[in-house]
């Protein structure tokens, strides 16, 4: 029986056409980039060509396949081919399970074995070339292992690498590989496949619906249907649902959980007479050609690896398919000839044009890690084809400090070291490194593979999903093989005598999510914020749990627990070290307008005992008295705000050396100008009695105090021989005098030497504005006989002549008769 990754015999593929040219390019070029449509037959026919080339001969050859099955399909197809049994010539690894011998030559390798054979060997010192495949998925995992790879491949130049897809963006990969790559493009083989769209009604359930158009479709058209759906679930329901709606119809399975057996039958042909209906998940989207299709039954869903901040792990979450995506599931209807895709969608569903790398959108604390582990301090030693944004790098590096994984450099501590050899999350790692401290190895193993694994991500109670599982873990084979591998690793046993160290290994490895009750169903986290439980929560009354799974992270109006143990108090110093030392904590009290000080002892947020400070150090006070003007800005002083507008305007018409006493500029620099003259005070009110015109001055030199006089002064003489204060605040210098005051003048003196001219506000007798304007001898003449009409009846005491350029200025109102 033959089953098939590339469904047609070996000269009928497009892609032996193009092998001479692949083979002639890694002859004379270390990179090389290979475009191959689907059906084009490059995962399996390449390899095997590549084994026969000079470079590669006495060397081994790994391809790395972005999915476990595929893995598997390839590695046995090509086995098929050479007559051989996988694990001969061509074998395969991935994170717990390997089937490779001596005489292997050829490894498929799944992402994270090729990142963790890179820092077992960062050499790669027994292998000739590496090809990616699929690389257009753009898993976090792919773009480190090339990253990896072509920093090896600086100290080792006789390493190849081939980089392979079916859609591949040539310009942003020839930019990080060299423009000088060879691309070369094979077409694939592709029939015309006609596009029916099938949308659920709104209410309708989605298998009842999926049936229905499989059978639909079957009715309707010739050729087995591959049916793409986003994970096993859903593929276990509808074939339930199609076994009793077509019982004439044999249906097969294709995912990841299978073993290697199971996956070829599904790829087998039908028993004759009968047609074929296989339900499958994206693998068959571009990585396995499933032989005798030419109905696709597309549900437009994808499962895609998504950091959630609710667990704070990289979780696989449910999302509309892509439109490139989309389109390659739709090619699947015609290899072998004329098809029809149907989709589950409406036509006018708009979908996103790509997948977005998840180096852009993931959690990178993971890479964080391989990068400590690989030397780097700074990612941009290392050529990327998208870079990791420096965000969300650094929050990566955030979280592994606080684990202790890293110190303060980005280096690995011991304890990092030895979290190395987990496969799993740095957070399981920790946990798994320092379970023995706990004695509770058999139990960590159980957890980690509870939460990483996703099994039972709806049981919100850990304790009891880990209870039934530890007692039946037939009835979970997937935590089971899981947990059992990480045991096997551990040297354990799978078992858990006791579920009390819950809390206590959940804290080693979500110490942020610790949280102190506040009231009954309300918590305050170690790393800041709040967070909730529901009122009748059992766990509401713990005095400190651990959040494992949480909604909203604690900021703004708080999070809610989904999931979480209670954690002793006393625990907590042997679990966090830090915990049992005594901080002094001070805090600025804006109510008492103070600093309050006291010593604690605790974790992050989290206090477990507090002490009063009494005696607060001075330069903490002086540090917090800074620290709150900064937050609230200059005090109120009018002598300070002129003597800034003063300097500001001579700053503004002659530059230097008039220095910038703007807010922003004085808050910025407050610990030198204002620094010195805070010690022995201690409250902010006193602060605001300083007198912040005389500090300013004093920072001017003697030259420039005199000068300021000079050009900005203070007050103006007018003709009634008062001496009236000018307003500089806003920007231009303003006098505001009695109109009777400034008789005769035709303009006010000049300011500046000359340059500004001040803004005048002419007053009533009540000093109450008559006319704004910097144009005096314009208003004498136009405006003035208005004014004086209006005003002469209201102030009969007040001097008003016709001819104001004669009268006499005068601060006095008419002498009586």
């Amino acid at each position: 029986m033959k089953t098939s990754v590339d469904d047609a015999p070996p000269a009928s593929l497009p892609i032996q056409e193009r092998l001479a040219d692949i083979r002639a390019a890694l002859a004379a070029h270390a990179r090389v980039l290979l475009v191959a449509e689907p059906g084009a037959g490059k995962t399996t026919r390449v390899p095997l060509d590549l084994l026969e080339a000079d470079w590669c001969r006495g060397r081994r050859l790994l391809l790395l396949e972005p999915r476990r099955v595929a893995a598997r399909l390839a590695a046995g197809h090509m086995a098929e081919l050479l007559g051989e049994a996988v694990g001969e010539t061509v074998g395969y690894r991935m994170r717990g399970e390997s089937r490779v011998g001596p005489a292997t030559r050829l490894e498929v390798v799944t992402q994270g074995v090729l990142t963790r054979m890179l820092q077992d060997d960062p050499l790669l010192e027994d292998v000739a070339g590496v090809i990616f495949d699929e690389f257009h998925e753009r898993s976090l995992e792919a773009d480190l292992g090339l990253a990896l790879a072509l920093d090896a491949q600086s100290v080792r130049d006789d390493l190849r690498l081939l980089v392979m897809s079916a859609t591949l963006d040539v310009a942003t990969l020839t930019a990080a590989l060299g423009e000088a790559t060879p691309v070369i493009d094979c077409p694939g083989r592709q029939y015309p496949v006609e596009t029916r769209y099938r949308p659920a009604h709104a209410r309708e359930d989605p298998v009842r619906h999926q049936a229905a158009v499989v059978a639909e479709a079957l009715a309707a058209d010739a050729g087995d249907a591959l049916v793409i759906l986003p994970g096993v679930g859903e593929i276990r329901r509808l074939g339930r649902a199609l076994a009793e709606r077509l019982p004439d119809v044999a249906v097969g399975e294709l995912h990841g959980r299978l073993p290697l057996e199971a996956q070829r039958r599904a790829l087998a042909p039908a028993p004759e007479g009968r047609r074929r209906v296989v339900l499958a998940t994206a693998i068959a989207e571009s990585s396995v050609t499933v032989p005798g299709v030419r109905l696709v039954i597309d549900a437009g869903r994808e499962r895609l690896p998504v950091f959630q901040p609710r667990s704070g792990l990289t979780r696989l979450e449910t999302r509309r398919v892509n439109r490139a995506s989309a389109d390659q599931r739709r090619g699947r209807a015609g290899r072998l000839g004329p098809g029809v895709c149907y989709r589950l969608w409406a036509e006018e569903q708009p979908l996103a044009p790509d997948r977005e790398p998840e180096i852009r959108q993931g959690d990178l604390s993971p890479l964080a890690f391989e990068l400590a582990r690989w030397g780097i301090a700074e990612p941009d030693a290392l050529t990327w084809v998208t870079p990791p944004p420096a965000g969300a790098l650094s929050a990566g590096r955030d979280l592994l400090i606080r684990l202790g994984i890293l110190d303060e450099t980005h280096r690995l501590t011991a304890l990092g070291r030895a979290c190395a050899r987990w496969p799993v999350h740095p957070r399981l790692a920790v946990m798994l490194t320092r379970a023995g401290e706990l004695e509770a190895r058999g139990l960590a193993c159980g957890l980690a593979a509870l939460v990483e694994g996703g099994d039972g991500d709806d049981e919100r109670d850990l304790a009891a999903a880990l209870e039934r599982r530890f007692a039946a873990p037939g009835e979970h084979r997937a935590w089971r093989r899981d947990a059992r591998r990480l045991a096997d690793r551990m040297g354990c046993r799978l078992e858990a005598s006791s579920l009390e160290p819950l809390g206590e290994l959940l804290a080693l490895a979500w110490p942020e999510r610790i949280a102190q009750r506040l009231e009954p169903g309300r918590f305050r986290l170690a790393g800041g914020g709040r967070a909730s439980l529901p009122d009748e929560h059992p766990l509401g009354h713990a005095e400190l749990l651990v959040a494992v799974a949480l909604d909203g992270e604690g900021g703004g109006g708080g999070g809610r627990i989904f999931r979480a143990a209670a954690l002793d108090p006393a625990r907590l110093p042997a679990l966090h070290a830090e915990a049992g030392e005594w901080r002094e904590h001070l805090e600025w009290s804006e109510s008492a307008g103070r600093l309050v000080g006291e010593r604690r002892r605790g974790l992050g947020a989290v206090v477990l005992e507090r002490r009063p400070l009494t005696d607060l150090p001075p330069e903490a006070v002086r540090r917090a008295l800074l620290e709150a003007l900064r937050r609230r800005g200059l005090p109120p002083d009018p002598e300070a705000e002129q003597l800034r507008a003063r300097v500001a305007l001579l700053r503004r018409e002659l530059g230097e050396p008039w220095p910038d006493w703007s807010e922003a500029a004085l808050l910025d620099d407050l610990d030198a100008w204002l620094g010195p003259y805070l010690a022995g005070l201690s409250r902010l009110d006193e602060v605001e009695r300083l007198p912040l015109s005389r500090i300013l001055l004093d920072r001017l030199d003697w030259s420039l105090r005199t000068r300021l006089d000079e050009l900005a002064p203070t007050h103006l003489e007018v003709p009634s021989g008062s001496r009236i204060r000018l307003d500089y605040r806003d920007g231009t210098p303003v006098l505001a005098v009695k109109l009777q005051e400034v008789f005769g003048w035709r303009e006010a003196p000049r300011l500046v030497d000359g340059r500004v001219a001040p803004l005048l506000h002419l007053l009533s007798p009540a000093r109450r504005p008559l006319q704004v304007t910097a144009d005096l001898a314009s208003f004498w003449d136009n405006g003035y006989p208005e004014v004086r009409k209006d005003m002469r009846g209201r102030y009969p005491k007040h001097p008003w002549p016709e001819d104001p350029w004669s009268a006499e200025a005068t601060a006095r109102t008419k002498r009586k008769r």
